[in-house]
């Protein structure tokens, strides 16, 4: 017997076929840069959308020369007659009006030649701020209010005039004569260009300054009247500043100037 067929047979384990890799998951970053990249997309595209239907605002047309013109004229004259009736009431009202009107009862001048010499301070102010054609306007709405001040008296033949309907129907028509002047880009002078500076620098609504400095000459009014005429006059200040707040905002009435 050979050697060979007698020893076992020893095998030799063989060793198991590698299996293929793997594959290594991508990484959690990219995967959020992805879905980022993909959310912007989207979301550019869908403002691209909304702004592509979305229809235009209408640019509203301006004012012409002559409509300025007009409404500076219509607005001046409203506003004399409103302080005729003021001032037949024996009463005053805010701004550089009812100053002159309270200035009327201690110096013997006519009014159109107080308010006038009143508002001289006020145009360098207009100018610096509100440029030459604010000013050139502001100053034809002055002439136009003084010259229908000395007017009214002379075609106007008043014997008397209730105190409270004078005082209240005079400044809703020199609040609506007021607002028609701002409308077409001018103003009455006076604390009326102060206003306007505020509202157009510091976003102040006009009327609002105009009832803080309206506050001071009826104040001042007491100097002068009695009682009753100054607590009319507030009153009436407070008609005119109301119609100039609820009527003359900031942005609301594009087609001034």
């Amino acid at each position: 017997m050979s050697a060979s067929s007698t020893l076992p047979r020893i095998e030799t384990p063989t060793a198991p076929a590698a299996s293929a890799a793997p594959t290594a998951p991508a990484a959690p970053a990219a995967l959020a840069v992805s879905a980022a990249s993909a959310a912007l997309a989207v979301s550019a595209a869908s403002a691209a959308l909304a702004v592509s239907a979305a229809p235009e605002k209408p640019i509203a047309p301006r004012h012409t020369a002559t409509e300025n013109a007009v409404g500076i004229v219509v607005g001046a004259f409203i506003a004399s007659l409103g302080l005729f009736l003021i001032k037949s009431a024996g009463a005053v009202t805010g701004g550089t009006a009812g100053l002159v009107l309270l200035l009327g009862h201690l110096v013997p001048w006519p009014f159109a030649a107080l308010f006038a010499l009143v508002n001289l301070p006020f145009v360098a102010l207009a100018w610096a701020r509100r440029g030459w054609r604010f000013v050139g306007a502001s100053l034809l709405a002055v002439a136009l209010l003084s010259a229908a001040s000395l007017m009214h008296p002379a075609y106007l033949q008043v014997s008397g005039v209730n105190p409270l309907y004078g005082v209240l129907a005079g400044n809703l028509a020199a609040g609506i004569g007021l607002l028609i002047v701002f409308r077409h880009h001018a103003s009455l002078g006076g604390f009326t260009v102060v206003a306007l500076i505020c509202q157009d620098r510091l976003g102040w609504r006009a009327g609002y300054v105009l009832l803080a400095l309206d506050t001071l000459v009826v104040g001042l009014s007491a100097l002068v009247l009695s009682p009753t005429n100054v607590l009319l006059s507030a009153a009436g200040a407070a008609v005119l500043n109301l119609v100039l707040v609820m009527n003359h905002r900031p942005g609301r009435y594009p087609a001034a100037g």
